[in-house]
Protein backbone atom coordinates (compact mmCIF):
# COMPACT_ATOMS: atom_id res chain seq x y z
CA UNK A 1 0.00 0.00 0.00
CA UNK A 2 2.88 2.31 0.87
CA UNK A 3 4.58 1.62 -2.48
CA UNK A 4 1.34 2.47 -4.33
CA UNK A 5 1.16 5.74 -2.45
CA UNK A 6 4.77 6.51 -3.40
CA UNK A 7 4.08 5.70 -7.07
CA UNK A 8 0.96 7.87 -7.06
CA UNK A 9 2.88 10.73 -5.42
CA UNK A 10 5.65 10.52 -8.02
CA UNK A 11 3.09 10.46 -10.86
CA UNK A 12 1.16 13.39 -9.39
CA UNK A 13 4.37 15.37 -8.88
CA UNK A 14 5.47 14.69 -12.47
CA UNK A 15 2.15 15.78 -13.96
CA UNK A 16 1.87 18.88 -11.80
CA UNK A 17 5.50 19.78 -12.60
CA UNK A 18 4.70 19.56 -16.30
CA UNK A 19 2.01 22.21 -16.02
CA UNK A 20 3.64 24.38 -13.33
CA UNK A 21 7.09 24.57 -14.91
CA UNK A 22 7.80 28.02 -16.33
CA UNK A 23 8.80 27.36 -19.91
CA UNK A 24 9.96 29.95 -22.45
CA UNK A 25 7.28 30.75 -25.01
CA UNK A 26 9.69 31.55 -27.82
CA UNK A 27 10.43 28.48 -29.95
CA UNK A 28 14.12 29.38 -30.38
CA UNK A 29 14.66 29.66 -26.61
CA UNK A 30 13.39 26.15 -25.80
CA UNK A 31 15.67 23.16 -25.45
CA UNK A 32 14.61 20.03 -27.36
CA UNK A 33 13.30 18.25 -24.21
CA UNK A 34 11.51 21.41 -23.07
CA UNK A 35 9.97 21.83 -26.51
CA UNK A 36 8.10 18.55 -26.04
CA UNK A 37 6.81 19.82 -22.70
CA UNK A 38 5.87 23.15 -24.27
CA UNK A 39 3.74 21.45 -26.93
CA UNK A 40 1.72 19.80 -24.16
CA UNK A 41 1.56 22.91 -22.01
CA UNK A 42 0.43 25.00 -24.99
CA UNK A 43 -2.24 22.40 -25.82
CA UNK A 44 -0.78 22.21 -29.30
CA UNK A 45 -1.10 25.91 -30.16
CA UNK A 46 1.54 28.09 -31.82
CA UNK A 47 1.42 31.72 -32.94
CA UNK A 48 3.43 33.09 -35.87
CA UNK A 49 3.95 36.85 -35.50
CA UNK A 50 4.26 38.02 -39.12
CA UNK A 51 5.65 41.37 -40.16
CA UNK A 52 7.84 42.59 -42.98
CA UNK A 53 11.04 44.53 -43.62
CA UNK A 54 10.09 47.97 -44.94
CA UNK A 55 10.60 51.68 -44.45
CA UNK A 56 8.62 53.24 -41.59
CA UNK A 57 9.09 56.91 -42.24
CA UNK A 58 12.51 58.43 -41.58
CA UNK A 59 12.45 57.63 -37.85
CA UNK A 60 11.44 53.98 -37.23
CA UNK A 61 13.41 50.77 -37.89
CA UNK A 62 12.75 48.59 -40.94
CA UNK A 63 11.64 45.72 -38.71
CA UNK A 64 8.98 47.72 -36.83
CA UNK A 65 6.11 45.38 -37.77
CA UNK A 66 7.95 42.27 -36.63
CA UNK A 67 9.12 43.86 -33.38
CA UNK A 68 5.59 44.95 -32.47
CA UNK A 69 3.90 41.71 -33.56
CA UNK A 70 6.34 39.66 -31.47
CA UNK A 71 5.85 41.93 -28.45
CA UNK A 72 2.07 41.56 -28.71
CA UNK A 73 2.50 37.78 -28.90
CA UNK A 74 4.97 37.70 -26.01
CA UNK A 75 2.64 39.61 -23.72
CA UNK A 76 -0.31 37.48 -24.83
CA UNK A 77 1.51 34.24 -24.02
CA UNK A 78 2.30 35.57 -20.56
CA UNK A 79 -1.48 35.64 -20.09
CA UNK A 80 -2.36 32.45 -22.03
CA UNK A 81 0.62 30.21 -22.74
CA UNK A 82 1.44 28.99 -26.22
CA UNK A 83 4.55 28.71 -28.40
CA UNK A 84 5.81 31.70 -30.41
CA UNK A 85 7.42 30.92 -33.77
CA UNK A 86 10.80 32.63 -34.47
CA UNK A 87 11.30 36.05 -36.11
CA UNK A 88 9.16 35.92 -39.29
CA UNK A 89 9.67 38.80 -41.73
CA UNK A 90 8.68 37.25 -45.07
CA UNK A 91 5.62 39.37 -45.83
CA UNK A 92 4.01 41.09 -48.82
CA UNK A 93 5.68 44.45 -49.47
CA UNK A 94 5.93 45.00 -53.22
CA UNK A 95 4.53 48.53 -52.79
CA UNK A 96 7.71 49.66 -50.99
CA UNK A 97 10.34 48.28 -53.35
CA UNK A 98 11.44 51.82 -54.25
CA UNK A 99 12.55 52.45 -50.64
CA UNK A 100 15.97 51.54 -49.14
CA UNK A 101 16.10 48.36 -47.09
CA UNK A 102 12.86 46.76 -48.33
CA UNK A 103 12.94 42.96 -48.64
CA UNK A 104 10.25 41.90 -51.15
CA UNK A 105 10.20 38.18 -51.94
CA UNK A 106 8.23 36.78 -54.86
CA UNK A 107 4.60 35.88 -54.23
CA UNK A 108 5.32 32.22 -55.03
CA UNK A 109 8.09 32.08 -52.42
CA UNK A 110 5.96 33.82 -49.78
CA UNK A 111 3.22 31.20 -50.19
CA UNK A 112 5.61 28.26 -50.30
CA UNK A 113 7.65 29.24 -47.25
CA UNK A 114 4.60 29.94 -45.09
CA UNK A 115 2.99 26.70 -46.25
CA UNK A 116 6.10 24.65 -45.46
CA UNK A 117 6.48 26.47 -42.15
CA UNK A 118 2.98 25.43 -41.12
CA UNK A 119 3.67 21.84 -42.21
CA UNK A 120 6.87 21.77 -40.16
CA UNK A 121 5.05 23.16 -37.14
CA UNK A 122 2.44 20.42 -37.55
CA UNK A 123 5.13 17.75 -37.92
CA UNK A 124 6.39 18.84 -34.51
CA UNK A 125 3.05 17.99 -32.91
CA UNK A 126 1.34 21.39 -33.03
CA UNK A 127 -2.03 21.21 -34.79
CA UNK A 128 -3.40 24.72 -34.23
CA UNK A 129 -1.49 27.61 -35.79
CA UNK A 130 -2.45 31.27 -35.39
CA UNK A 131 -1.05 33.76 -37.91
CA UNK A 132 -0.71 37.06 -36.02
CA UNK A 133 -0.37 39.87 -38.51
CA UNK A 134 1.57 43.04 -37.74
CA UNK A 135 1.61 44.59 -41.23
CA UNK A 136 -1.33 46.07 -43.13
CA UNK A 137 0.06 44.97 -46.49
CA UNK A 138 -0.15 41.33 -45.39
CA UNK A 139 -3.91 41.32 -44.81
CA UNK A 140 -5.23 40.18 -48.21
CA UNK A 141 -2.35 37.74 -48.69
CA UNK A 142 -2.84 36.03 -45.32
CA UNK A 143 -6.59 35.79 -45.83
CA UNK A 144 -5.93 34.15 -49.20
CA UNK A 145 -3.41 31.81 -47.56
CA UNK A 146 -6.14 30.68 -45.15
CA UNK A 147 -8.49 29.99 -48.06
CA UNK A 148 -5.75 27.92 -49.73
CA UNK A 149 -5.77 25.63 -46.69
CA UNK A 150 -8.84 24.01 -48.26
CA UNK A 151 -6.92 23.11 -51.41
CA UNK A 152 -5.79 19.74 -50.07
CA UNK A 153 -6.16 17.66 -46.87
CA UNK A 154 -4.03 18.50 -43.84
CA UNK A 155 -4.12 17.50 -40.19
CA UNK A 156 -3.84 20.97 -38.72
CA UNK A 157 -5.84 24.21 -38.72
CA UNK A 158 -4.58 27.70 -39.55
CA UNK A 159 -6.26 30.70 -37.93
CA UNK A 160 -5.57 34.34 -38.84
CA UNK A 161 -5.91 37.58 -36.89
CA UNK A 162 -4.75 41.16 -36.77
CA UNK A 163 -5.48 41.72 -33.07
CA UNK A 164 -7.09 45.06 -32.22
CA UNK A 165 -7.81 46.82 -28.94
CA UNK A 166 -11.16 46.91 -27.18
CA UNK A 167 -13.55 49.83 -27.73
CA UNK A 168 -12.70 51.20 -24.30
CA UNK A 169 -8.95 51.15 -24.99
CA UNK A 170 -9.50 52.68 -28.43
CA UNK A 171 -11.47 55.51 -26.83
CA UNK A 172 -8.60 56.21 -24.43
CA UNK A 173 -6.08 56.20 -27.28
CA UNK A 174 -8.25 58.57 -29.32
CA UNK A 175 -8.50 60.96 -26.36
CA UNK A 176 -4.71 61.00 -25.98
CA UNK A 177 -3.90 61.46 -29.67
CA UNK A 178 -2.91 64.86 -31.01
CA UNK A 179 -3.42 63.81 -34.65
CA UNK A 180 -6.41 62.26 -36.39
CA UNK A 181 -4.88 60.96 -39.63
CA UNK A 182 -2.18 58.43 -40.33
CA UNK A 183 -1.78 54.71 -40.69
CA UNK A 184 1.93 54.07 -41.15
CA UNK A 185 4.78 55.22 -38.88
CA UNK A 186 2.25 57.72 -37.50
CA UNK A 187 1.60 58.86 -33.95
CA UNK A 188 0.17 55.52 -32.80
CA UNK A 189 2.69 53.21 -34.49
CA UNK A 190 5.58 55.38 -33.33
CA UNK A 191 4.14 55.36 -29.81
CA UNK A 192 4.01 51.58 -30.01
CA UNK A 193 7.68 51.39 -30.89
CA UNK A 194 8.47 53.77 -28.02
CA UNK A 195 6.87 51.16 -25.76
CA UNK A 196 8.52 48.17 -27.47
CA UNK A 197 11.99 49.30 -28.62
CA UNK A 198 12.60 52.95 -27.69
CA UNK A 199 16.30 52.51 -28.40
CA UNK A 200 15.52 52.16 -32.12
CA UNK A 201 13.26 55.21 -32.47
CA UNK A 202 14.78 58.41 -33.91
CA UNK A 203 12.23 60.99 -32.79
CA UNK A 204 14.41 63.88 -33.96
CA UNK A 205 13.80 62.65 -37.53
CA UNK A 206 9.99 62.40 -37.31
CA UNK A 207 9.51 65.60 -39.32
CA UNK A 208 12.38 65.05 -41.75
CA UNK A 209 9.90 63.88 -44.41
CA UNK A 210 6.23 64.46 -45.15
CA UNK A 211 3.60 61.90 -44.22
CA UNK A 212 0.82 63.74 -46.02
CA UNK A 213 -1.54 62.04 -48.46
CA UNK A 214 -0.63 63.30 -51.96
CA UNK A 215 -3.86 61.84 -53.40
CA UNK A 216 -2.43 61.56 -56.92
CA UNK A 217 -5.26 59.33 -58.19
CA UNK A 218 -8.18 61.65 -57.59
CA UNK A 219 -9.58 60.69 -61.00
CA UNK A 220 -9.92 57.04 -59.96
CA UNK A 221 -12.73 56.37 -57.42
CA UNK A 222 -11.65 54.79 -54.13
CA UNK A 223 -14.08 51.94 -54.77
CA UNK A 224 -11.73 50.68 -57.49
CA UNK A 225 -8.83 48.76 -55.94
CA UNK A 226 -5.35 49.40 -57.33
CA UNK A 227 -2.01 48.00 -56.27
CA UNK A 228 -0.41 51.37 -56.97
CA UNK A 229 -2.90 53.22 -54.75
CA UNK A 230 -0.61 53.33 -51.71
CA UNK A 231 2.31 54.69 -53.74
CA UNK A 232 0.02 57.31 -55.26
CA UNK A 233 -0.85 58.52 -51.77
CA UNK A 234 2.30 58.00 -49.69
CA UNK A 235 5.44 57.73 -51.85
CA UNK A 236 7.64 58.44 -48.80
CA UNK A 237 6.17 55.34 -47.13
CA UNK A 238 5.08 57.50 -44.23
CA UNK A 239 1.42 58.20 -43.48
CA UNK A 240 0.65 60.66 -40.71
CA UNK A 241 2.69 62.75 -38.29
CA UNK A 242 4.68 61.11 -35.51
CA UNK A 243 5.98 64.16 -33.65
CA UNK A 244 3.49 63.79 -30.76
CA UNK A 245 4.08 60.06 -30.18
CA UNK A 246 4.34 59.00 -26.54
CA UNK A 247 4.84 55.82 -24.55
CA UNK A 248 1.42 55.98 -22.86
CA UNK A 249 -0.39 55.51 -26.17
CA UNK A 250 2.07 52.78 -27.11
CA UNK A 251 1.51 50.83 -23.91
CA UNK A 252 -2.25 51.05 -24.31
CA UNK A 253 -1.98 49.77 -27.88
CA UNK A 254 0.39 46.87 -27.19
CA UNK A 255 -1.27 45.77 -23.97
CA UNK A 256 -4.75 46.06 -25.46
CA UNK A 257 -3.87 43.97 -28.50
CA UNK A 258 -2.10 41.39 -26.35
CA UNK A 259 -5.23 40.91 -24.23
CA UNK A 260 -7.33 40.40 -27.36
CA UNK A 261 -4.82 37.86 -28.64
CA UNK A 262 -4.71 36.04 -25.29
CA UNK A 263 -8.48 35.65 -25.49
CA UNK A 264 -8.14 34.27 -29.04
CA UNK A 265 -5.47 31.79 -27.93
CA UNK A 266 -7.75 30.55 -25.17
CA UNK A 267 -10.61 30.15 -27.66
CA UNK A 268 -8.39 28.26 -30.11
CA UNK A 269 -7.31 25.86 -27.37
CA UNK A 270 -10.96 25.12 -26.64
CA UNK A 271 -11.92 24.77 -30.32
CA UNK A 272 -12.70 21.12 -31.09
CA UNK A 273 -14.80 21.75 -34.18
CA UNK A 274 -12.52 23.33 -36.83
CA UNK A 275 -10.32 20.33 -37.59
CA UNK A 276 -13.34 18.01 -37.43
CA UNK A 277 -15.14 20.14 -40.01
CA UNK A 278 -12.02 20.30 -42.17
CA UNK A 279 -11.84 16.51 -42.17
CA UNK A 280 -15.51 16.28 -43.15
CA UNK A 281 -14.96 18.83 -45.90
CA UNK A 282 -11.96 17.01 -47.35
CA UNK A 283 -13.88 13.72 -47.27
CA UNK A 284 -16.93 15.24 -48.98
CA UNK A 285 -14.70 16.93 -51.57
CA UNK A 286 -13.45 13.56 -52.81
CA UNK A 287 -16.95 12.63 -53.97
CA UNK A 288 -19.17 15.73 -54.23
CA UNK A 289 -22.07 13.80 -55.84
CA UNK A 290 -22.34 11.76 -52.67
CA UNK A 291 -22.38 14.74 -50.36
CA UNK A 292 -25.48 14.68 -48.18
CA UNK A 293 -27.47 17.82 -47.40
CA UNK A 294 -26.55 18.93 -43.89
Amino acid sequence: MKSLFVLFSVFFFSVSSLFSQKLPAKWEELTAPDFALAVKQSEGVCVIPIGVIEKHGPHLPLGTDVFTAREVCTRATNKEYCIIYPFYFMGQIFEAQQQPGTIAYSSELLMRVLDETCKEISRNGIKKIILVNGHGGNTAWLQFFCQVQLESPRDYAVYYTTPSVSQDVQRRITELRKTTVGGHADEVETSTMLAVRPDLVKMDRANAESGANLDRLQNVPNGLYLGIRWYSQYPNHYAGDAKDANTTIGELSVEGRSQTLADFIKAVKADQMTIRLQNDFFKDSQSPLDTKVK
